[in-house]
């Protein structure tokens, strides 16, 4: 009887980290508009997503973690963001915006060597 009420609670006890991840749905690819209320993503699969933006959406650049910086058109995006219900239609809406700046630092170019 006791070693069927341990495995039960053992089996349940494992299963829950599977369900703390929530209801989040994923968009990943590159910002290719974006304003203050919305952004226009096309993904990986070629398809273009737009998700509404909202004042409690969360960014987190992760080339620099400890700035404040914002997404800009052609960086690469990771959006979590739940569904939402406007007059009917369905759309996504951004709770976490992680991102990644394409912008490079300029290599410094090498001197040629002379003859």
């Amino acid at each position: 009887m006791w070693l069927r009420v341990i495995m039960i609670l053992t089996c349940l006890f494992i299963a829950t980290p599977s369900f703390a991840h929530g209801a989040d749905l994923h968009v990943l690819g590159t910002i290719m508009a974006i304003d203050a209320t919305h952004v226009e993503i096309k993904t990986t699969k070629g398809q273009s997503v737009n998700v509404q933006l909202n004042k409690q959406t969360r960014y987190k650049d992760e080339s620099n973690p400890k700035g404040a910086n914002r997404p800009a058109a052609g960086d690469r995006v990771v959006i979590a963001a739940t569904k939402g219900e406007k007059k009917g239609a369905n759309l996504l809406v951004a709770t976490e915006v992680h991102f990644s700046s394409t912008k490079r630092v300029p290599v410094l170019a090498q001197p040629v060597p002379t003859p």
